[in-house]
């Protein structure tokens, strides 16, 4: 078993302890986590010519929330 098979057993037991503030606490950490990833993946997609508009279809949302989240300068 590698690393990443270790890691979704190790979630599974987690949500399965049927204990709510673990359960949340876990919830939270994979919205942290997905954060990041989509943040290193647009900044990558951007880097390598990607429209906003292509970004956008690939994650489902409009070009222009994907924009507005991610564009560089003041906010």
């Amino acid at each position: 078993m590698n690393d990443t098979d270790q890691g979704s057993v190790d979630l599974s037991a987690v949500l399965a302890t049927g204990d709510p503030a673990v359960g949340l606490r876990a919830v939270l950490a994979l919205r942290r986590l997905a954060e990041r990833v989509e943040a290193q993946q647009v900044a990558l997609a951007r880097e390598r010519g990607w429209s906003w508009q292509q970004i956008g279809d690939a994650l489902g949302v409009t070009r222009q929330s994907i924009h507005t989240k991610y564009r560089k300068g003041p906010r």
